[in-house]
Parts: C-alpha cells; sequence; structure tokens
C-alpha cells in the first residue's frame, strides 16, 4: 500500500514555493523521490511527504523549519531510511528534510577521544575516516544507519553489552528547535551537572522535539586484539544461560548475540555458508593478546557446562568481518525465506536474569501461532527481537502478528522490561506506550512535547499521543 497525503492545511503550495527560492534544485516533489522519503525497512505502509529538501547547514535546516513553522507545516528529518517502527512515515504529509547531504566529520580530537559530525555521516564513513587515529566509534546497530539516526532513535545494536548505547556515547548536540532556533547542548567535558540534561532529552526524541543537525561523539581506543566466534548450542535456554553465567561473572565480552536456529538456516542460504543450524551465539572479545585469551578461555569453560560445541574462532579481520556480515544479513536471509515477504520486528527488552524465561515462553507462543518468526537477540544486554515475516497482502496473517507482539510485550512489561530495546517507537509501538509507562508519565511527556513544540510540527504522529 502506498498513499502520498496532502496536509492539512492551504499554506503547502506556498511553503513549498517558498522552500524553492531557498534551496533551488535541492527540493523535489517528484514520485518517486517522496514514495522513498515515506518509507522505512519495516512492514509499516509507505506515507509521503509533500516535498522533500536536500538541507546542507544548520542555517538551512534552520530556515526550512522556520518557513514550516510560519505555516504550522509537518516536518520529517530524514537520514538513511533504515527505521523499523515507521518514524520516517509522513503521517500528515508535510516536508521531509533530508540531512544525507551533510556528510561532514567537522572535528576529531584524538586526545580526548571524541569528535563533532554533522548528522548525515555513517557509522561506516565515520570509522573508515578514523582508521588512521588509533580510534573507533563502537555503536553497531547493523544497518549502515546515519549518525543522526542513531542518535534520534538510542540506537545500541552488537556491541552496546561493553561500550553502551547512543545514550551514553553523545556528548553534546546542536539542534533545530521547532521555532527554527540553533541551540547547542552539552559540552566535550565527559560529565557536567549544569542544568537540564538537554541532550539526552533530545537523544531517542526521535525528530518529535527538534532536528539534531551536528553529534559530538566518544571514541574509543582500537584494542590490541579482538577475537570471533560462533557457538552452537543445543538450544536457545542453554544459549541463554551461557550469557547469563558470562555476564555475571563479569567477563569483558564486547559482543555476544544469539541467532535460532531457523535463523542460521537462512543465513547459511542467503550467505552462502555452512555455519551448523543449531541454536547460535556470535561473540567477539577485545582487549590485550593475554586478556583476550583469558576471556576465551573463560567463556569455552562455561559454554561447555551447557552443552555448547563447534566452537569456530576468527582473529584475522578479514574473517571477522565475514562473520560479523552473516550476522548482520540475518533479517534480508528471512525475507529471501518467503520471497514478497515484509519483516515486523519485534524489540523487547527485560532484565538479563528473565531472558531466558521470556525466551522460552517466545518461543512456545511462535510454535502456537504458526508464524515464521526466527529470534536474535543482544542477548549480552537482555534484548532480542523476534520478527515475523507476513505477507503484507494476508490479513489474517498481519493479524496474527499484532496479536503475537501485543503477547511479547505484555511478557516483557510483566516481568519489569520494556517494548523497545533500540528500534524506538515511531508509530509502531505507540499503542504499547501507556501500558508501559502509566498516564502520569505519558501526560509529562505530552507536557514536554507542548513546550517545546507547541504547534505539534515536529514529525508529529510518533513516540507519545498529543
Amino acid at each position: 500500500m502506498s498513499t502520498v497525503p496532502k496536509t492539512l492545511h492551504s499554506d503547502i503550495d506556498k511553503t513549498i514555493a517558498q522552500l524553492r527560492e531557498l534551496l533551488g534544485d535541492r527540493i523535489s516533489t517528484v514520485d518517486s523521490v517522496l514514495q522513498q522519503h515515506g518509507r522505512g525497512e519495516s512492514w509499516h505502509p509507505t506515507q509521503a511527504p509533500d516535498a522533500v529538501c536536500f538541507a546542507q547547514s544548520n542555517e538551512e535546516v534552520a530556515q526550512i523549519v522556520r518557513l514550516c513553522a510560519e505555516s504550522q507545516t509537518p516536518i520529517i528529518a530524514y537520514g538513511t531510511g533504515t527505521s523499523l517502527e515507521g518514524q520516517v512515515q509522513a503521517v500528515n504529509g508535510g516536508i521531509c528534510i533530508d540531512l544525507s547531504q551533510m556528510d561532514a566529520v567537522l572535528e576529531v580530537n584524538t586526545e580526548d577521544m571524541d569528535c563533532r559530525v554533522q548528522a548525515g555521516v555513517t557509522r561506516r564513513q565515520l570509522n573508515l575516516y578514523l582508521r588512521d587515529t588509533g580510534l573507533f566509534f563502537p555503536i553497531d546497530p547493523g544497518a549502515d544507519t546515519s549518525i543522526g539516526g542513531m542518535a534520534a532513535t538510542r540506537a545500541s545494536g552488537t556491541n552496546a553489552v561493553r561500550y553502551g548505547t547512543m545514550r551514553e556515547n553523545v556528548l553534546a548536540l546542536t539542534v533545530v528547535t521547532a521555532s527554527g532556533e540553533i541551540i547547542k547542548t552539552g559540552t566535550r567535558a565527559r560529565k557536567s551537572a549544569a542544568g537540564y540534561d538537554l541532550t539526552r532529552l533530545f537523544v531517542g526524541s526521535e525528530g518529535t522535539l527538534g532536528i539534531m543537525t551536528e553529534i559530538t561523539l566518544r571514541l574509543y581506543g582500537l584494542t590490541e586484539a579482538i577475537s570471533a566466534a560462533i557457538v552452537s548450542f543445543p538450544d536457545v535456554r542453554s544459549a541463554t544461560d551461557a550469557t547469563i553465567q558470562t555476564i555475571q561473572m563479569g567477563i569483558p565480552v564486547a559482543r555476544i548475540e544469539l541467532v535460532d536456529r531457523d535463523y542460521m538456516k537462512a543465513i547459511n542460504s542467503y550467505s552462502k555458508t555452512d555455519y551448523p543450524e543449531l541454536d547460535t551465539l556470535f561473540l567477539e572479545f577485545h582487549g590485550t593478546n593475554d586478556g583476550v585469551a583469558e576471556q576465551v578461555k573463560l567463556f569455552e569453560e562455561i559454554s561447555r557446562e551447557f552443552g555448547a560445541s563447534g566452537f569456530q574462532w576468527a582473529r584475522q579481520e578479514e574473517d571477522r568481518t565475514r562473520l560479523w556480515r552473516a550476522r548482520h544479513d540475518a533479517y534480508y536471509a528471512g525475507l529471501a525465506v518467503i520471497p514478497g515477504s515484509r519483516g515486523y520486528v519485534t524489540d523487547v527488552c527485560v532484565p538479563i536474569s528473565k531472558l531466558a524465561d521470556c525466551i522460552a515462553e517466545t518461543q512456545q507462543d511462535i510454535v502456537a501461532t504458526g508464524l515464521f518468526a526466527p529470534i536474535i537477540g543482544h542477548v549480552g544486554d537482555g534484548n532480542f527481537h523476534s520478527t515475523i515475516f507476513i505477507d503484507p497482502d494476508d490479513k489474517a496473517m498481519f493479524e496474527a502478528a499484532l496479536e503475537f507482539d501485543k503477547r511479547l510485550v505484555q511478557r516483557a512489561l510483566d516481568m519489569g522490561g520494556t517494548c523497545t530495546g533500540e528500534h524506538g517507537i515511531g508509530i509502531g509501538k505507540l499503542k504499547h506506550m501507556r501500558n508501559e509507562h502509566g498516564d502520569g508519565a505519558i501526560a509529562t511527556m505530552q507536557s514536554i512535547k507542548q513546550a517545546l513544540d507547541p504547534h505539534n510540527i515536529m514529525n508529529p504522529g510518533k513516540v507519545v499521543d498529543c
């Protein structure tokens, strides 16, 4: 399904004409461009904007926002379009601000281990830029998404168990507010007690409070040794229990990822690999040569207690890259199992002590529904995804997926968890917000939204009902 809704006011044509005077040929109303900017990577139907503006500076973003604010035209920020919860859908039409041309690394401070980038810089682009400095940026959500998009959704990914999420790794921001003012939040200092923490207010706000145009990030030193591995287990509970014990013993694993046997079978077919088609952990250890060797030894001892087998270690960079590329291609491997399907990606996170129970109960639920919904997860921090591959034209299958997701979220909440560990709210998880947070917290969020965006023009319809 594809729609191009028109903004619900009479000034949209005037606003587009004004923006064309400002940007020239860097504004588009071509249908194919609008369609591209009205969808992410998930099952959500396309909802296209009325026009797409390709901004190149902070001041241009501010000028676009000021023109839209005058006519109360909705604004949607766009990075690479890899969102999974409908964050880029233009639910009321409006103007999409594409930040992909704001792709400069503005400064790198090697001694302080930080950098400042424009929002359109992608994580791979940044690490390529940093490769001769001895530093790297560790947050890896899988897709080569923009740093601005990662900050907007509070992304995390495979390295979060050691390095944290975007919340912990954003030091400061340049933000264009709903009135078109350019503000700075935070500093390069590693800590501060100066006033409200505006940086973390905007991180994770999904463009509903303002548009992040520059981001200052923590960087980390490249380690002396890295060792990656895949390890097979007799079942998901065994793999999960091995993960829990590894974390509880304080072994500083950098990545520890669960991929169930259905996903492993899909990965082998899609990526032309020959891994054992069993429930599997993908791991990586960082540190000194001696430190990594000790971590590997301890993990092997723990995992064998839970029936682990088929250890395959990868120490050379090309071998590690091949291993992790297979892991990152899992979503596309799942799509290939059912040609023409779309992925309905769930994203719960629970306390690590509850992880094995939550996954086991979820697997039983999957069997009962008959859906193809393999499980993958960043199990080192209690976060996992069951991706339901659905026929977009099969209404009964879609309804079954919705009900499964509802049960999964309730299961996670009952265990002290959350409806989303990293994908954000968008429009897809809006229905779960009140259940998770309660009326009082939602009212507080609505007050913040009203204070910073009184006309509700910043990515309306996302994160919190207004």
